[in-house]
């Protein structure tokens, strides 16, 4: 299963990385109203930090991002599961395909947190550099003022320099 197919059906909702219900059994190619049938048999798996159902306003919004349309609508709020909650999938769905599926979806989460690591060390790294830019340029900007300063003080008449033609001649 290619990664990519995977990260694009990854969302943040409450601060959470999830995938959908109906992204999920299309990957483990089952309906999604037996995966929803099979989580509630084994409902004391999937506490609320695993799988929670959205909110009406959190289906819309999420609705408004893939640009779907209302024809057809859903009965029920998907579900969305955090990585634990699809790693405790794989405990439910025993089956050769859904262990596969499973394995490939994990390495989605990973690779993605990898990137969010890297991300933040890169974001960490600019902003050090930003401070120190910072700092040489308000050093420049000092020395800067300082000569202005110098320069107004010295508003005498000065000796001009160079060769000097006689007008007689």
């Amino acid at each position: 299963m290619e990664l990519q197919v995977i990260q694009n059906k990854i969302f943040e909702i409450r601060g959470e990385r999830v995938m959908l219900d109906f992204d999920l059994a299309e990957l483990y190619q089952v309906e999604t109203k037996n995966l929803k049938r099979a989580v509630k048999r084994n409902i004391d798996r999937f506490p609320s930090d695993f799988m929670f159902e959205l909110t009406t306003d959190e289906w819309e919004m999420l609705r408004c991002n893939f640009g779907t349309s209302n024809w057809g609508g859903i009965r029920y709020m998907p579900f969305v599961f955090t990585e634990q909650g699809i790693a405790q999938l794989s405990s439910v769905l025993n089956s050769p395909l859904a262990i596969q599926v499973n394995i490939s979806i994990i390495r989605a989460f990973v690779t993605l947190r990898k990137y969010a690591l890297g991300y933040a060390e890169l974001n960490s790294k600019l902003e050090s550099f930003m401070i120190e830019t910072n700092m040489q340029f308000n050093e420049v900007y000092q020395a800067l003022t300082e000569l202005a300063s110098i320069k107004e003080l010295e508003d005498k008449p000065r000796k001009r320099v160079g060769f000097v033609q006689n007008e007689e001649e």
